[in-house]
């Protein structure tokens, strides 16, 4: 069987103002919280990634029982050290991906508008929604994704059934 690989970080990137702070992003995927988070701590139920037809190839094998998903991440430095398991997800697991388009109001690749528009939704949704549910404030959200190409359409990748 196939397995394919999701890394996350455990720490903020160089290219964020949070650089070398911890994410979290791990105990939000396992659901166990470090004692000193606050209780409304976000919740990482998906993942955002560019590349949408890649993606929704790779989740549908998954679906179908022709793949699993390892999600992982660096015990050091990312790409120069060995990545460490979380989980995987299989097709029992509610795995599934949506389409994500950012609307037209982004200014200089920066989130100026915290409208989205999601193809599964005839109407828009709240970026902080989107954001808290990948692990993240809305400050932050939109610090992280700063640099992407916004013009290009994205994958949320669902580690449970839960869908816009």
């Amino acid at each position: 069987m196939k397995t394919y690989v999701l890394t996350v970080s455990v720490k903020f990137p160089k290219t964020h103002k949070k650089s070398g702070q911890a994410t979290y992003f791990t105990e939000q995927i396992l659901g166990k919280f470090p004692y000193d988070l606050p209780d409304n701590s976000p919740s990482k139920i998906h993942t955002i990634r560019a590349n949408y037809p890649l993606w929704a190839k790779r989740i549908s094998e998954i679906q179908n029982g022709k793949a699993i998903l390892s999600i992982r991440y660096w015990s050091d430095k990312p790409y120069n050290s060995k990545q460490v398991e979380i989980c995987q997800l299989d097709k029992n697991s509610g795995i599934g991906i949506q389409l994500l388009n950012l609307s037209d109001t982004m200014i200089s690749g920066a989130l100026k508008n915290h409208d989205v528009a999601l193809t599964s939704l005839n109407g828009g949704l709240s970026l902080s929604t989107i954001a808290k549910n990948d692990g993240l404030s809305l400050e932050d959200f939109k610090e992280w994704f700063k640099g992407y190409d916004l013009s290009q359409s994205m994958a949320i990748i669902h580690f449970t059934s839960f869908r816009y």
